[in-house]
């Protein structure tokens, strides 16, 4: 297992190495606060760090609008087929296990062959894939384009978030890293949207094919996003074998297998508290179109203030501690997310409960890549979390399952789910190493 940093050195030692190589830190207030504010950090950033930011939030904004148009459909995707929900639900499975697949191939080609072209190749099959689901015409053509669809999601996350993270400077990494993993609640937030507006308009078929509209920010990535600086100073000296990296998964198997159940515990919290919440408002609640539509919308509003507040709240107290404050949070907020007796207070819980579950999120970009080998960063990131995926992908049928046991109880499902998750992934982290801070170009913290 990686050695663990001690912040206070951790801190000194960057602030050294910074000074060695002519950098400067953020000026501290009197509060310890820096003085320089969120966009002040970014108006420094030149125009390729930005169009590199916007890219890594953009392509995960969309990647998420996709996956998720399946999750209030599920009601009506059952009905169609004569099927039941938890079988529907499969579909989501399929989708999370074929995501850690993903990962490594488009991984490994972007180790090769660059972060950009491989960004580019992702968005625009998951995209038409979103569409072809809407061709199915059974549920087991369905759950084998979500599965391809899977494959093809697995790879943007990893990819977009190491050209971002390789590209920006290491004192605004906690900021891009909450504004990068807030695309995804901005993802299922437009997916809310869409299906609050188009739905009962135009029915689940053509809910699908509005996930084509990824399509278009190709345009954006290839005319504006330039390349990572660390992958074009390491193509100058290519060579070797294109499946060299997998031995660096191997010679870091430690560190790779706690990050593994370090996502898995991720996914369940996140997957375990949205993929089956509308199907909750909709099926237990009673809740209709719109209204389903709108409370997901507020939902998704308290992620992105989630991921938005303890992004860079981490640059401060650390990531592990940021994750597990993040975390805990979601246990006071448990009875009024699920049990609720209205609307607005079910409202009001699924805000609270997102600003913890994003909150929690919104390190991981920087986490991960900070612990990543270098050479590997590419595929690294993107692999260990979508294998914690695939640890995690049965959520939504055993959820399900679970309900169905229980008279329909969904709400008994989502909250077990949720308290057990919220604290294992507390515990978790606080055992494992952190490497905030550092250039990502270094070496990591040794094993």
């Amino acid at each position: 297992m990686p050695r663990r940093s001690n912040p206070e050195i951790l801190h000194r030692l960057t602030g050294l190495a910074a000074r060695q190589k002519g950098d400067t830190l953020p000026a501290k207030g009197a509060n310890g606060e820096t003085s320089v504010g969120i966009i002040a950090d970014f108006k420094s950033l030149s125009r390729p760090q930005r169009t590199a930011v916007w890219a890594g939030y953009l392509g995960w904004t969309l990647d998420a609008f996709d996956f998720f148009l399946l999750v209030f459909m599920l009601k009506a995707i059952a009905a169609a087929f004569g099927s039941d929900i938890k079988s529907v639900a499969a579909a989501i499975t399929f989708t999370l296990a074929a995501r850690p697949v993903g990962a490594l191939v488009f991984g490994l080609v972007a180790e090769r062959y660059g972060r950009r072209p491989v960004l580019v190749m992702v968005i625009l099959a998951f995209s038409v894939l979103s569409a072809l689901s809407g061709a199915a015409q059974s549920l087991g053509q369905l759950l084998l384009i979500r599965t391809v669809f899977g494959f093809a999601m697995g790879g943007e996350w990893g990819v977009g978030a190491s050209l971002a993270m390789e590209t920006i400077p290491p004192r605004v990494r906690g900021v891009v890293s909450g504004l990068i993993q807030s695309g995804y609640p901005s993802g299922y937030l437009l997916a809310s949207l869409v299906y609050y507006l188009f739905f009962d308009a135009i029915g689940w078929r053509w809910m699908f094919v509005l996930g084509l509209a990824p399509a278009l920010f190709v345009l954006y990535v290839r005319v504006h996003v330039e390349e990572s600086p660390v992958f074009a100073a390491r193509a100058r000296q290519a060579g070797g074998s294109p499946l060299a990296p997998l031995g660096d998964i191997v010679r870091h198997w430690k560190l790779a297998l706690y990050l593994v159940v370090l996502m898995a515990a991720f996914n369940f919290f996140s997957h375990g508290t949205q993929d089956l919440y509308p199907t909750f408002l909709q099926k237990q609640r009673e809740y209709d179109t719109h209204l389903t539509g709108l409370i997901a919308m507020v939902m998704n509003v308290g992620a992105i203030t989630g991921a938005m507040l303890f992004g860079p709240l981490s640059d401060r107290f650390g990531r592990r501690r940021t994750i597990a404050i993040a975390s805990l949070l979601a246990l006071p907020v448990l009875p009024l997310w699920a049990f609720a007796p209205g609307a607005v207070l079910l409202g009001a819980g699924a805000f609270l409960m997102q600003v913890s579950v994003q909150g929690a999120w919104a390190i991981v970009p920087a986490h991960l890549n900070e612990l990543s080998p270098p050479a590997v960063r590419a595929m690294f990131p993107g692999f260990v979390y979508q294998l914690g995926n695939l640890v995690a992908s049965g959520n939504a049928v055993w959820q399900a399952g679970f309900a169905e046991r229980h008279g329909d109880d969904y709400a008994m499902a989502l909250a077990v789910f949720a308290a057990v998750t919220a604290v294992v992934l507390a515990v978790w982290v606080l055992l494992g190493p952190e490497r905030s801070g550092g250039e990502l170009g270094d070496a990591i913290i040794g094993e």
